[in-house]
Protein backbone atom coordinates (compact mmCIF):
# COMPACT_ATOMS: atom_id res chain seq x y z
CA UNK A 1 0.00 0.00 0.00
CA UNK A 2 1.52 3.38 -1.10
CA UNK A 3 2.66 5.75 2.18
CA UNK A 4 -0.18 8.27 1.56
CA UNK A 5 -2.60 5.84 1.20
CA UNK A 6 -1.30 3.86 4.55
CA UNK A 7 -1.59 7.64 5.83
CA UNK A 8 -5.29 8.38 5.25
CA UNK A 9 -5.82 4.92 6.36
CA UNK A 10 -4.49 5.86 9.63
CA UNK A 11 -5.86 9.55 9.91
CA UNK A 12 -9.62 7.62 9.14
CA UNK A 13 -9.25 4.95 11.87
CA UNK A 14 -8.00 7.83 14.28
CA UNK A 15 -11.08 9.72 13.06
CA UNK A 16 -13.31 7.06 13.95
CA UNK A 17 -11.80 6.02 17.27
CA UNK A 18 -11.72 9.90 18.35
CA UNK A 19 -15.62 9.46 17.57
CA UNK A 20 -16.75 6.46 18.95
CA UNK A 21 -15.21 7.85 22.80
CA UNK A 22 -16.55 11.18 22.53
CA UNK A 23 -18.41 11.95 25.48
CA UNK A 24 -22.05 10.71 24.38
CA UNK A 25 -21.38 10.37 20.74
CA UNK A 26 -22.63 6.83 20.43
CA UNK A 27 -26.00 7.32 22.23
CA UNK A 28 -27.34 11.21 21.38
CA UNK A 29 -30.34 9.61 20.07
CA UNK A 30 -30.39 6.77 21.65
CA UNK A 31 -32.92 3.66 21.02
CA UNK A 32 -36.35 3.14 22.57
CA UNK A 33 -35.87 0.93 26.03
CA UNK A 34 -37.83 -1.94 25.93
CA UNK A 35 -37.37 -2.63 29.33
CA UNK A 36 -38.03 1.02 31.00
CA UNK A 37 -42.00 2.15 31.97
CA UNK A 38 -44.24 3.01 29.44
CA UNK A 39 -44.36 6.68 28.13
CA UNK A 40 -46.70 9.43 29.21
CA UNK A 41 -46.67 11.00 25.74
CA UNK A 42 -47.31 7.72 23.90
CA UNK A 43 -49.29 5.18 25.90
CA UNK A 44 -47.69 1.74 25.66
CA UNK A 45 -44.84 3.20 24.09
CA UNK A 46 -41.30 2.38 25.58
CA UNK A 47 -39.13 5.00 26.85
CA UNK A 48 -36.15 5.99 25.81
CA UNK A 49 -32.82 6.56 27.55
CA UNK A 50 -33.34 10.19 27.49
CA UNK A 51 -36.73 10.01 28.88
CA UNK A 52 -35.41 8.22 31.61
CA UNK A 53 -32.53 10.02 32.58
CA UNK A 54 -35.09 13.22 32.55
CA UNK A 55 -37.48 10.97 34.96
CA UNK A 56 -34.81 10.20 37.23
CA UNK A 57 -33.49 13.96 37.47
CA UNK A 58 -36.76 14.91 38.37
CA UNK A 59 -37.17 12.54 40.87
CA UNK A 60 -33.57 13.32 42.37
CA UNK A 61 -34.46 17.04 42.34
CA UNK A 62 -38.04 16.55 44.30
CA UNK A 63 -35.28 14.65 46.64
CA UNK A 64 -32.90 17.70 47.19
CA UNK A 65 -35.86 19.66 47.66
CA UNK A 66 -37.57 17.86 49.85
CA UNK A 67 -33.96 17.59 52.10
CA UNK A 68 -33.52 21.11 52.34
CA UNK A 69 -36.94 21.05 53.49
CA UNK A 70 -35.88 18.32 56.11
CA UNK A 71 -32.90 20.11 56.88
CA UNK A 72 -34.45 23.47 57.67
CA UNK A 73 -37.28 21.64 59.78
CA UNK A 74 -34.04 19.98 61.65
CA UNK A 75 -32.41 22.85 62.19
CA UNK A 76 -34.97 24.80 63.55
CA UNK A 77 -35.80 22.03 65.97
CA UNK A 78 -32.24 22.24 67.46
CA UNK A 79 -32.62 25.69 67.66
CA UNK A 80 -36.32 25.77 69.59
CA UNK A 81 -34.92 22.80 71.82
CA UNK A 82 -32.49 24.77 73.24
CA UNK A 83 -34.87 27.53 73.37
CA UNK A 84 -37.29 25.74 75.40
CA UNK A 85 -34.17 24.62 77.36
CA UNK A 86 -32.94 28.15 78.17
CA UNK A 87 -36.65 28.81 79.22
CA UNK A 88 -37.10 26.29 81.48
CA UNK A 89 -33.97 27.85 83.44
CA UNK A 90 -35.53 31.01 83.33
CA UNK A 91 -38.67 29.70 85.03
CA UNK A 92 -37.05 28.15 87.51
CA UNK A 93 -34.90 31.17 88.37
CA UNK A 94 -38.44 32.77 88.24
CA UNK A 95 -40.25 30.43 90.18
CA UNK A 96 -37.02 30.55 93.11
CA UNK A 97 -37.14 34.39 93.27
CA UNK A 98 -40.66 34.44 94.18
CA UNK A 99 -40.45 32.20 96.53
CA UNK A 100 -37.28 34.07 98.28
CA UNK A 101 -39.87 37.17 97.91
CA UNK A 102 -42.41 36.01 99.14
CA UNK A 103 -40.81 34.19 102.10
CA UNK A 104 -39.12 37.89 102.61
CA UNK A 105 -43.11 39.76 102.57
CA UNK A 106 -43.92 36.77 104.80
CA UNK A 107 -41.17 37.59 107.58
CA UNK A 108 -42.77 41.71 107.43
CA UNK A 109 -45.66 40.42 108.21
CA UNK A 110 -44.70 37.76 111.18
CA UNK A 111 -43.04 41.09 112.49
CA UNK A 112 -46.32 43.36 112.06
CA UNK A 113 -48.36 40.22 113.70
CA UNK A 114 -45.55 40.13 117.25
CA UNK A 115 -45.83 44.07 117.44
CA UNK A 116 -49.65 43.62 117.82
CA UNK A 117 -50.68 44.09 114.30
CA UNK A 118 -50.07 47.52 114.35
CA UNK A 119 -48.32 49.83 111.82
CA UNK A 120 -44.87 50.63 112.59
CA UNK A 121 -46.19 54.06 112.17
CA UNK A 122 -49.17 53.86 115.01
CA UNK A 123 -46.70 52.43 117.04
CA UNK A 124 -44.25 55.08 117.36
CA UNK A 125 -47.25 57.25 118.00
CA UNK A 126 -48.48 55.10 121.05
CA UNK A 127 -44.74 55.28 122.88
CA UNK A 128 -45.15 58.82 124.32
CA UNK A 129 -41.09 59.45 123.71
CA UNK A 130 -40.54 61.95 120.85
CA UNK A 131 -37.10 61.24 120.56
CA UNK A 132 -37.89 57.56 119.48
CA UNK A 133 -40.44 59.11 117.14
CA UNK A 134 -37.99 61.15 115.45
CA UNK A 135 -35.71 58.15 115.48
CA UNK A 136 -37.93 55.62 114.02
CA UNK A 137 -38.99 58.07 111.42
CA UNK A 138 -35.88 57.69 108.77
CA UNK A 139 -36.55 53.92 109.56
CA UNK A 140 -40.29 53.91 109.03
CA UNK A 141 -39.43 55.45 105.52
CA UNK A 142 -36.75 52.85 104.55
CA UNK A 143 -38.74 50.42 105.59
CA UNK A 144 -41.96 51.39 103.26
CA UNK A 145 -39.79 51.96 100.43
CA UNK A 146 -38.48 48.34 100.82
CA UNK A 147 -41.65 47.00 101.14
CA UNK A 148 -43.15 48.53 97.92
CA UNK A 149 -39.39 47.66 95.90
CA UNK A 150 -40.34 44.06 97.49
CA UNK A 151 -43.97 44.40 96.03
CA UNK A 152 -42.69 45.68 93.08
CA UNK A 153 -40.34 43.28 92.09
CA UNK A 154 -42.44 40.51 92.92
CA UNK A 155 -45.12 41.47 90.61
CA UNK A 156 -42.16 42.08 87.89
CA UNK A 157 -40.94 38.83 88.66
CA UNK A 158 -44.47 37.35 88.58
CA UNK A 159 -44.82 38.46 84.48
CA UNK A 160 -41.43 38.08 83.84
CA UNK A 161 -42.47 33.99 84.94
CA UNK A 162 -46.08 34.59 82.65
CA UNK A 163 -43.88 35.55 79.72
CA UNK A 164 -41.29 32.50 80.15
CA UNK A 165 -44.20 30.20 80.50
CA UNK A 166 -46.11 31.41 77.04
CA UNK A 167 -42.48 31.76 75.11
CA UNK A 168 -42.00 27.86 76.31
CA UNK A 169 -45.73 26.74 75.14
CA UNK A 170 -45.27 28.64 71.69
CA UNK A 171 -41.72 27.09 71.08
CA UNK A 172 -43.63 23.78 71.93
CA UNK A 173 -46.21 24.16 69.48
CA UNK A 174 -43.27 25.34 66.81
CA UNK A 175 -41.02 22.12 68.10
CA UNK A 176 -44.31 20.03 67.27
CA UNK A 177 -44.97 21.69 63.60
CA UNK A 178 -41.34 21.36 62.75
CA UNK A 179 -41.98 17.44 63.46
CA UNK A 180 -44.48 17.17 61.15
CA UNK A 181 -43.04 18.85 58.26
CA UNK A 182 -39.19 16.75 59.36
CA UNK A 183 -41.56 13.74 58.80
CA UNK A 184 -43.55 14.30 55.69
CA UNK A 185 -40.32 15.77 54.38
CA UNK A 186 -38.37 12.30 55.43
CA UNK A 187 -41.82 10.47 53.56
CA UNK A 188 -41.27 12.31 50.41
CA UNK A 189 -37.39 12.07 49.94
CA UNK A 190 -37.66 7.94 50.86
CA UNK A 191 -40.91 7.89 47.60
CA UNK A 192 -38.76 10.00 45.55
CA UNK A 193 -35.52 7.83 46.02
CA UNK A 194 -37.14 4.76 45.50
CA UNK A 195 -38.61 5.60 42.82
CA UNK A 196 -36.07 7.19 41.01
CA UNK A 197 -34.09 3.65 42.10
CA UNK A 198 -36.73 1.58 40.84
CA UNK A 199 -36.42 3.30 37.55
CA UNK A 200 -32.85 2.26 36.97
CA UNK A 201 -33.54 -1.46 38.49
CA UNK A 202 -35.62 -1.62 35.96
CA UNK A 203 -32.75 -1.21 33.25
CA UNK A 204 -30.71 -4.00 31.84
CA UNK A 205 -26.48 -3.69 32.34
CA UNK A 206 -26.05 -2.42 29.38
CA UNK A 207 -28.58 0.19 29.84
CA UNK A 208 -27.39 1.22 32.94
CA UNK A 209 -23.40 1.97 31.21
CA UNK A 210 -25.73 3.92 28.36
CA UNK A 211 -27.74 5.65 30.75
CA UNK A 212 -24.33 6.67 33.02
CA UNK A 213 -22.53 7.83 29.66
CA UNK A 214 -26.04 10.42 28.89
CA UNK A 215 -25.26 12.14 32.49
CA UNK A 216 -21.87 12.65 31.50
CA UNK A 217 -22.77 13.74 28.18
CA UNK A 218 -25.10 16.41 29.44
CA UNK A 219 -22.50 17.59 32.53
CA UNK A 220 -19.69 17.53 29.58
CA UNK A 221 -21.99 19.63 26.91
CA UNK A 222 -23.15 22.26 29.89
CA UNK A 223 -19.83 22.92 30.98
CA UNK A 224 -18.33 23.28 27.46
CA UNK A 225 -20.84 25.37 26.47
CA UNK A 226 -20.42 27.56 30.09
CA UNK A 227 -16.53 27.85 28.96
CA UNK A 228 -17.33 28.62 26.23
CA UNK A 229 -19.12 31.84 27.10
CA UNK A 230 -15.45 32.98 28.05
CA UNK A 231 -16.15 33.08 31.64
CA UNK A 232 -12.91 31.81 32.67
CA UNK A 233 -10.89 34.82 31.54
CA UNK A 234 -12.92 37.39 34.10
CA UNK A 235 -12.13 34.72 37.01
CA UNK A 236 -8.71 35.38 39.14
CA UNK A 237 -9.88 36.06 42.90
CA UNK A 238 -7.55 34.60 45.20
CA UNK A 239 -8.82 32.34 47.85
CA UNK A 240 -9.31 34.18 51.62
CA UNK A 241 -7.23 32.24 54.43
CA UNK A 242 -10.88 31.03 55.50
CA UNK A 243 -11.95 30.26 51.67
CA UNK A 244 -8.63 28.08 51.20
CA UNK A 245 -9.73 26.29 54.89
CA UNK A 246 -12.88 25.57 53.74
CA UNK A 247 -11.75 24.01 50.76
CA UNK A 248 -9.48 22.15 51.46
CA UNK A 249 -11.92 20.28 54.54
CA UNK A 250 -14.29 19.97 51.34
CA UNK A 251 -11.33 18.41 49.38
CA UNK A 252 -10.51 16.12 51.76
CA UNK A 253 -14.18 14.62 51.91
CA UNK A 254 -14.06 13.52 48.23
CA UNK A 255 -14.67 9.90 47.61
CA UNK A 256 -17.53 10.09 50.68
CA UNK A 257 -21.39 8.80 50.21
CA UNK A 258 -23.97 11.03 49.46
CA UNK A 259 -26.38 10.74 52.19
CA UNK A 260 -29.44 13.18 52.75
CA UNK A 261 -29.38 15.17 55.71
CA UNK A 262 -25.80 14.03 56.54
CA UNK A 263 -23.36 16.79 57.46
CA UNK A 264 -20.79 14.20 58.42
CA UNK A 265 -18.22 12.98 59.30
CA UNK A 266 -18.50 10.06 57.06
CA UNK A 267 -21.40 10.95 54.71
CA UNK A 268 -22.66 14.24 53.36
CA UNK A 269 -25.67 15.80 51.12
CA UNK A 270 -24.83 18.71 49.33
CA UNK A 271 -25.64 21.68 52.18
CA UNK A 272 -24.20 19.36 54.59
CA UNK A 273 -20.88 19.17 52.83
CA UNK A 274 -20.67 23.18 52.22
CA UNK A 275 -21.59 24.13 56.09
CA UNK A 276 -19.17 21.69 57.54
CA UNK A 277 -16.48 22.97 55.26
CA UNK A 278 -16.97 26.62 56.93
CA UNK A 279 -17.43 25.43 59.84
CA UNK A 280 -14.33 23.75 59.94
CA UNK A 281 -12.61 27.06 58.36
CA UNK A 282 -14.16 28.99 61.84
CA UNK A 283 -17.43 30.69 59.73
CA UNK A 284 -20.42 29.13 60.49
CA UNK A 285 -22.80 29.22 57.44
CA UNK A 286 -26.41 28.51 57.58
CA UNK A 287 -27.13 24.48 57.21
CA UNK A 288 -29.40 24.22 53.81
CA UNK A 289 -28.33 25.81 50.06
CA UNK A 290 -31.59 27.53 50.32
CA UNK A 291 -30.95 29.78 53.53
CA UNK A 292 -27.22 29.98 51.79
CA UNK A 293 -28.90 31.78 49.24
CA UNK A 294 -30.82 33.61 50.99
CA UNK A 295 -29.03 34.79 53.58
CA UNK A 296 -25.22 34.94 52.52
CA UNK A 297 -23.83 37.85 50.60
CA UNK A 298 -24.29 37.50 46.79
CA UNK A 299 -21.27 38.07 44.26
CA UNK A 300 -20.97 38.25 40.58
CA UNK A 301 -19.56 35.05 38.83
CA UNK A 302 -16.86 37.06 37.00
CA UNK A 303 -15.70 37.87 40.82
CA UNK A 304 -16.28 34.13 42.70
CA UNK A 305 -12.97 32.98 44.21
CA UNK A 306 -12.02 29.32 45.56
CA UNK A 307 -14.29 28.44 48.80
CA UNK A 308 -17.26 30.58 47.16
CA UNK A 309 -20.70 28.30 46.67
CA UNK A 310 -22.23 27.99 43.85
CA UNK A 311 -26.04 27.92 44.22
CA UNK A 312 -27.69 25.89 41.65
CA UNK A 313 -31.35 25.42 39.89
CA UNK A 314 -34.18 28.46 40.50
CA UNK A 315 -35.13 26.87 43.25
CA UNK A 316 -31.78 26.89 45.07
CA UNK A 317 -32.05 22.98 45.56
CA UNK A 318 -28.43 22.39 44.90
CA UNK A 319 -24.81 23.48 45.93
CA UNK A 320 -21.35 23.61 45.36
CA UNK A 321 -18.06 24.94 46.45
CA UNK A 322 -15.61 26.78 43.26
CA UNK A 323 -12.30 25.85 43.70
CA UNK A 324 -11.15 27.78 41.27
CA UNK A 325 -10.42 26.93 37.35
CA UNK A 326 -14.11 26.19 36.83
CA UNK A 327 -14.63 23.64 38.89
CA UNK A 328 -16.47 22.79 41.87
CA UNK A 329 -16.49 19.96 44.53
CA UNK A 330 -19.92 18.61 45.42
CA UNK A 331 -22.06 15.97 47.22
CA UNK A 332 -24.24 14.91 44.19
CA UNK A 333 -26.88 12.79 44.94
CA UNK A 334 -28.28 9.59 46.18
CA UNK A 335 -25.44 7.08 45.19
CA UNK A 336 -23.21 8.99 44.51
CA UNK A 337 -20.01 10.67 46.17
CA UNK A 338 -18.61 13.88 47.04
CA UNK A 339 -16.51 14.82 43.54
CA UNK A 340 -15.24 17.17 41.62
CA UNK A 341 -16.89 18.52 38.48
CA UNK A 342 -17.52 21.45 36.11
CA UNK A 343 -18.59 24.46 37.46
CA UNK A 344 -21.12 25.04 34.65
CA UNK A 345 -22.18 21.38 34.59
CA UNK A 346 -25.81 22.41 35.95
CA UNK A 347 -27.45 25.45 35.58
CA UNK A 348 -26.15 28.47 38.19
CA UNK A 349 -28.38 30.26 40.22
CA UNK A 350 -25.91 32.56 41.38
CA UNK A 351 -22.77 32.83 43.82
CA UNK A 352 -23.13 33.60 47.40
CA UNK A 353 -19.44 34.16 49.74
CA UNK A 354 -19.55 33.86 53.44
CA UNK A 355 -16.55 35.25 54.80
CA UNK A 356 -17.52 38.82 52.35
Amino acid sequence: MPKKRQLAAAIALVCALTALAAPGTAFADPAPTPSASASASAPGAPKTLDEVSKEIDDLYRQAAAATDAYNLAEEKTKQQSAQIVQLAQEIVKGQEKIKRLKDQAGATARMQYRNGGLPPGAQMMLSGDPETFLDGADSLRQGQQAAQGLLGELDRTQADLAAYSADATAQWKSLEANRVKKEAAQKDITEKIAAAEKLQSQLKEQERERLAELERKKEFDSQTAWLSTGVLKDISGSASEQGKKAVKFATDQIGKKYIWGAAGPDTFDCSGLTSQAWLAAGHPIPRTSQEQWAQLPHVAIKDMRPGDLIIYFADATHVGMYIGDGAIVHSPRPGRTVTITGAGSMPILGVVRPDK
